[in-house]
């Protein structure tokens, strides 16, 4: 019986396919707030393989908006896009984006990597978890929440405050990854930013 070979990681990508994810984020988020169509980059191969993505919005270095999705469910491209527009007029915490603040967001697109259980005992996921590498989800006990990786650097927490603040996140209490029934799973995230839309 042969054995089954897991798929190959997705490739990284370059810098210029970085620079075309902003672009394609911006030029949707433009579309979606002001109905102007701009024309979309040239898209490499690399966009059209499925992968996880997050568009987080700045303003002023407050959080505007941030929405994406975790898991590598859609094109990659496809997934910018929805991303971008979800993170500009629907995620709850905010009101949606005027077209007078365009001129004041910072856009970021976060390219994940598949995430993966942490199959260390429960009392040993903070020496597992490195931060400024690590995105976290938690999940159970009705509820999931994700961080992305460059939160805890951002915040100057260390691996267990970052496991507190994701289950604080997934509207758990904090600590409640030390319990053998709620998953832990990390990610990595491949970050690039546009300072101004």
């Amino acid at each position: 019986m042969s054995a089954v070979c897991p798929a190959p990681a997705p490739e990284l990508l370059t810098e210029e396919e970085g620079r075309c994810a902003t672009r394609l984020a911006r030029g949707s988020l433009i579309h979606a707030v002001t109905g102007k169509k701009e024309a979309d980059p040239d898209l490499t191969p690399a966009f059209s393989g499925k992968r996880g993505v997050f568009v987080t919005l700045t303003k002023r270095g407050e959080l505007r908006g941030c929405i994406g999705f975790p898991y590598p469910t859609l094109p990659l491209a496809q997934a910018i896009r929805q991303a971008a527009v979800a993170a500009a007029l629907e995620d709850p915490r905010f009101s949606q984006v005027q077209e007078n603040e365009l001129p004041f967001l910072e856009l970021e697109v976060t390219i994940l990597t598949v995430p993966q259980p942490l199959t260390v005992d429960p009392a040993e996921r903070p020496s597992a978890v490195v931060v400024g590498k690590h995105g976290l989800i938690v999940r159970g006990m009705g509820g999931g929440g994700l961080l992305l990786p460059q939160v805890a650097p951002e915040w100057g927490w260390d691996s267990t405050e970052f496991l507190d603040h994701t289950c604080l996140k997934a509207g758990l209490p904090s600590g409640c990854w030390k319990k053998s029934a709620v998953e832990v799973m990390t990610f990595e995230g491949q970050i690039f930013h546009l300072d101004r839309l």
